[in-house]
């Protein structure tokens, strides 16, 4: 049943963020989502939402760029006013993100910095600028990942990054809490999409690795994630706050 409800999504035109739309779109609730340059696969994905029976819209955002994300609030609010007659969003999903290797000894520090840009100062930045244009009783999602909690060589600053969003999550969690608005960090396991240069999708050595190191006995799909992070944006979940929820069918258990 369609409800009233707004959510935005950064990175939503491929993989989690897209199946992230939808299952909020299968909720009934509207969507918002950013892309970075692709229009084309944006499109899609609005169609795919809106076929659902909710509004969508899409705004283009490159969040390496802190300096322009005040323009972007100002365009977000303008957005949603006119295409959705609200002042404010209910649910933030910071999910954007690259994987990129960075091996002890041999990672640039342009390369640190670029992830530093998306992984951590983004979530932190547009979340204390969209803050006052969130609707009490709202809620906030921080997209962390399994390598947070455990290692794979080679994705050091990755993980690190991860694991302080989650600590970001409790904070915003604690500090939010007077205004009834819930944040909880979702941590994806290895999941079967582009992310990483598709090595979990693509290369069947590495996805059995990965299926052989899960109780479950798969790689993870984006739906896995998608559907969890819907639920987090729904009532069902009201009285769940601060948490991590790994989401990772059971790996390296």
């Amino acid at each position: 049943m369609k409800t009233s409800k707004l959510a935005l999504i950064t990175g939503g035109s491929r993989g989690l963020g897209r199946s992230m739309a939808n299952k909020l779109a299968d909720k009934g609730i509207n969507v918002i989502f950013t892309y970075y340059t692709n229009k084309t696969e944006a499109d899609k994905v609005l169609s795919e939402i809106e076929s659902k029976g909710v509004e969508a819209l899409a705004l283009q955002l490159d969040v390496t760029k802190t300096a322009t994300f005040e323009a972007f609030v100002n365009e977000l609010k303008n957005a949603i006013k006119t295409k959705f007659n609200t002042e404010k969003i209910d649910f933030l999903i910071n999910n954007a993100g690259v994987g990129l290797p960075t091996p002890l000894g041999a990672t640039e520090m342009s390369v640190f910095d670029t992830l530093t840009d998306i992984h951590l100062k983004a979530p932190y930045f547009l979340t204390q600028l969209l803050v006052p244009n969130l609707n009490d009783g709202g809620g906030i999602v921080n997209i962390s990942s399994g390598l947070a909690r455990f290692t794979a060589p080679g994705y050091s600053v990755y993980g690190s990054l991860k694991a302080a969003v989650e600590q970001l999550s409790r904070y915003l969690a604690k500090e939010l809490g007077p205004r009834q608005i819930r944040v909880n960090c979702v941590a994806p396991g290895a999941i079967e999409t582009d992310f990483g240069g598709g090595a979990v999708r693509d290369n069947a050595d590495y996805n059995k690795m990965v299926a052989n190191a899960t109780a479950l006995g798969r790689a993870g799909l984006p739906d896995d994630i998608g559907d969890v992070v819907a639920f987090l944006c729904t009532d069902e979940s009201r009285w769940i706050n601060g948490q991590r929820i790994e989401v990772s069918g059971g790996t390296n258990l």
